[in-house]
């Protein structure tokens, strides 16, 4: 039952910011979490954590391991990468538009409504309030855009609404110079706002500014020079020369400048720098060109420069994206992705990779330039998913969505990368099917098709199809795959095909509602079928002898599953009821009621909590565990159900999301909340998502103009489509309204306390190794239950000893060593050596294996899967030796032939 969450797949990019850390994880929000996507392995993590709303913002510290996220809420959170552990958070009171990092780590800039605060990064240690504000800038006339930090972490420059960016310095100078330096001329807000430094000499000496409207401001810094005049001005600041309070303060200034300048002239000699460095912001600037990036009609919508290669990427509202080569702004690239706006865009540190983004294709690229090539190309499903199917031997997970598209993802845990990708259907893809073969698929959708997918070689290579147009919303196939049946949306009826010559074979007729649930026997060739006419009903394809039992319910049943041994039948009602049948005698078994395990959170139009709401009460999904002893059920909820068949008792519910944003999350109603007009989530009073594409647009637009509904921005709500389980019974895969959630038992560390003590330890492990005790060894890292030590024991064990050394290893422990010993076998060369441990293991723990096989059930699994397989690339190994051999063979034959004709025809 320890099922944790492990990975979230097919969700698209909706927004926000994406960031490169250490040149190889691309780091990106999905949804309310946060994606990690190893650009050198291809593999995908998700962190386990989740924040209440979308995280649209992402900040990475440059010089350690810490990620900093903030929601659409305003709540930040301060992540450690390696760990995928929550340290920190903080809750802001104004509305986050951009975050960045200090150059060296130890503070963070956060760009908060009309103020920029100055946040010191906390540490591993555990403190009641860990962030510490420094300091918090004010002056601007409107909400702060964007900003950007110096090189030695002293200076900030903001962009603004209010049309100009300034220059701060974050450390407390006293009088006139404390005041910021303002930056104007452009038109509309500012979007992007840099430091530019010089090669040679390492010092900021440009600001450069980009505007929405497509203009870029560069100014150049021409140094400080002290002038009688500093601390005039207009206004209350101003006072005039002689004054005790002006004279104190140009003395506090003075002195500082003495103390500064012989600290540095001991540095480097040059005493200049730290007066240059030091008021920045008081300095001579210029403004050096204008430049216009020339996008007719188009406006910036992203940007971000590199401070080493002095280059800058720009994104356009028309899909369009610019490389350009400051200070001289030259076009290195000027290319297309799409014609949706470009959300994000961002170098990797070396400047050598780009990272572009789509909220509106839920696109994502990561763009090499200089050989114009993508190193990643990762769009996921743009619509729900409807439908899962795993593979046989779990080795593959295919999902279907309303976006017309079939994929197929490697592995029991897939890492969000598809094999390949199908997009013959023209309608929604409703249901998945497996072959027994591993190698075929099998794909109903509402376009009145049903194909067949080779993949081996990535091909349509069948399509079934009916006299007239049919929408299929259910699909299955018998044990032998000869026969493949389709359950229909419009006509109530099932079509039977023949998988040899894709003909129909027959049509099944009785059902007075849609066909939702369709299932063969696992072990004879009896169709079942569910319907909203009240109705489960048993069919014989072969004898062609039309109903063979009919059970009757009291509601609409939804669904319908086979244990995998065939001897139990679950349903489940609108009701909210699963009913477990017998379908050899036909009677009804037990029946859990589930209404109160599966009641989620209300709708936003929903005037009651959700305790009294009736909506959505029921189970749309069912499916068995490997062994039938647990079954898990989904539905128009937040809540996955995992029930124990024999006892009819909730074992465990798992909340696949805590995002609330989306419809059905929330328990209860907020008055506060209520307007006249309705609720105030739905009062759409700010056209910025239509400007910005962040904030609002994190599901798009769906549902924004339907005539009679009420305006609610296009919130899905949340339920669950289909739930599967491996055959190993190792992992379970949710098709949710976020994606697909991947929960495991594998990677999972829980130690037992009652069997560690202060001598089971590491260090113990490695003295028992030194010593020769591989016996000792091996115990005591089962018993500290970790992966890599447990596997450092097994290969310490020469082949004599394993006869002897496995009756001794204590049963309880069993179950991780064969998990262990799957695990090698998938990537260690030493074939003989494995299968030599899994055979003493057998011999010794043989009776011991048969009667506890319930619980071993997934462990063996797996070991069959991992020596099937290497069986199967033996023996094509094999095939391959012998064919050569046979050929070799072959044509020597016929070379000493033709050589001995030649010497018998040579004159003597």
């Amino acid at each position: 039952m320890n099922y944790r969450f492990q990975n979230l797949l097919g969700a698209p990019y909706r927004g926000g910011e994406a960031v490169i850390h250490n040149n190889t994880l691309l780091i990106t929000p999905i949804s309310n979490r946060v994606s990690v996507t190893n650009l050198l392995s291809s593999q995908t993590r998700t962190l386990p954590f989740q924040s209440s709303s979308p995280i649209v913002h992402l900040a990475v510290s440059p010089n350690s391991p810490f990620l900093f996220a903030v929601d659409s809420n305003h709540r930040s959170f301060l992540i450690h990468i390696p760990s995928s552990s929550l340290l920190h958070r903080l809750s802001l009171t104004h509305p986050v538009s951009s975050a960045r990092f200090s150059p060296d780590g130890k503070l963070i800039a956060v760009a908060a409504g009309k103020f920029i605060q100055i946040w010191r990064v906390p540490g591993f240690k555990r403190e009641f309030f860990a962030f510490e504000l420094v300091r918090t800038i004010a002056g601007f006339a409107g909400d702060v855009t964007v900003l950007d930090w110096s090189p030695d972490s002293v200076y900030v420059v903001g962009g603004s609404k209010d049309l100009s960016a300034r220059l701060f310095c974050i450390k407390r100078l006293k009088g006139r110079l404390n005041q910021p330096y303002l930056f104007v001329g452009h038109r509309e807000r500012v979007v992007g706002c840099f430091f530019g430094v010089d090669k040679r000499s390492g010092r900021v000496n440009r600001v450069y500014t980009i505007a929405r409207d497509g203009y870029l401001f560069s100014f150049g810094y021409k140094g400080y020079e002290k002038r009688d005049d500093d601390g005039e001005g207009d206004g209350e600041d101003a006072m005039e020369p002689g004054t005790p309070e002006r004279d104190d303060e140009k003395g506090d200034v003075d002195q500082n400048l003495r103390k500064r300048k012989h600290v540095d002239a001991k540095d480097d000699g040059d005493s200049n720098a730290v007066e240059e460095e030091e008021y920045l912001h008081k300095g001579n600037w210029e403004l050096l060109r204008k430049d216009g990036f020339m996008q007719s009609g188009a406006r910036v919508s992203s940007c971000d420069y590199h401070r080493v290669l002095d280059m800058l990427v720009v994104g356009f509202t028309n899909g369009v994206f610019g490389l350009y080569q400051m200070p001289d702004f030259v076009c290195i690239h000027l290319l297309s992705i799409s014609k949706e706006k470009i959300t994000t865009a961002r170098f990797n540190e070396l400047g050598n990779w780009l990272v572009l983004g789509s909220a509106k294709l839920g696109q994502l690229l990561v763009w090499e330039w200089k050989s114009e090539s993508y190193i990643l190309k990762q769009q996921g499903h743009y619509f729900d998913v409807n439908s899962l199917a795993y593979s046989p031997d779990s080795q593959l997970l295919a999902t279907g969505a309303d976006d017309n598209k079939v994929k197929v993802k490697s592995g029991p845990c897939p890492r969000d990368f598809a094999l390949s990708r199908f997009s013959e259907h023209t309608n929604a893809v409703t249901a998945l099917h497996f072959m027994t073969n591993n190698n075929c698929l099998l794909s109903a959708s509402l376009d009145g098709t049903v194909r067949a997918w080779d993949l081996l070689r990535y091909r349509n290579f069948r399509t079934f199809t009916t006299p007239s147009s049919r929408q299929f919303v259910s699909l299955t196939a018998d044990q032998s795959g000869e026969i493949i049946c389709a359950g229909t949306l419009d006509s109530f009826e099932i079509f039977v095909w023949s998988m040899k010559t894709g003909r129909l074979l027959d049509i099944l007729s009785g059902h007075e509602g849609p066909v939702h649930g369709l299932m063969f026997s696992p072990t004879n060739a009896i169709l079942a079928s569910s319907s909203w006419d009240k109705s489960v009903r048993l069919w014989d394809v072969f004898e062609a002898k039309g109903t063979v039992e009919t059970f009757t319910h009291t509601h609409d049943v939804l669904t319908v599953v086979y244990r995998p041994d065939g001897k139990q039948l679950a349903s489940s009602t609108l009701d909210g009821l699963i009913h477990f049948w017998d379908p050899i005698d036909g009677v009804l078994m037990y029946t859990i009621e589930g209404r109160r395990d599966i009641a989620g959170g209300r709708l936003a139009t929903d005037r009651r909590s959700a305790a009294n709401s009736s909506s959505g009460k029921c189970f749309t999904t069912l499916c068995y565990s490997a062994d039938g002893s647990y079954i898990l059920a989904g539905g128009s909820s937040k809540y996955i159900c995992l029930y124990d068949v024999a006892e009819q008792v909730l074992l465990r519910r798992f909340q696949t999301t805590l995002n609330t944003s989306l419809d059905g999350v929330l328990d209860f109603l907020n008055s506060k909340n209520m307007t006249d007009a309705g609720p105030l989530d739905l009062i759409d009073d700010d056209d910025s998502d239509k400007e910005e594409g962040i904030t609002h647009q994190v599901y798009g637009d769906l549902g924004q103009n339907l005539p009679g509904a009420l305006q609610n921005r296009g919130r899905p709500i949340i339920r669950t489509k289909s739930l599967k389980i491996a055959p190993t019974g190792r992992s379970f895969a949710a098709a949710t309204t976020e994606g697909v959630l991947i929960y495991s038992i594998d990677d999972s560390f829980i130690f037992d306390p009652t069997d560690l003590d202060i001598d089971v330890t590491p260090e113990a492990v490695d003295a028992a190794l030194t010593e020769g005790d591989t016996r000792k060894a091996l115990i005591l890292s089962l018993r500290l239950n970790d992966d890599s030590s447990i596997k450092r024991c097994v290969f310490s064990v020469k082949p004599s000893d394993i006869p002897s050394l496995a009756p001794l290893i204590p049963f309880k422990y069993l179950q991780r060593l064969i998990e262990a010993f799957a695990d090698l076998l998938e990537s260690c060369p030493h074939l003989e050596f494995m299968l030599r441990w899994c055979q003493e293991i057998c011999k010794a723990h043989g009776h011991s294996i048969q009667q506890n096989s319930r619980n071993l059930l997934p462990a063996l699994k797996s070991l069959q899967k991992s020596i099937t397989r290497m069986h199967q690339d033996l023996a094509d190994t094999c095939a391959s030796n012998e064919y050569t051999l046979r050929y070799l063979c072959t044509a020597g034959s016929g070379m000493a032939a033709k050589q001995a004709v030649t010497t018998s025809e040579a004159p003597l």
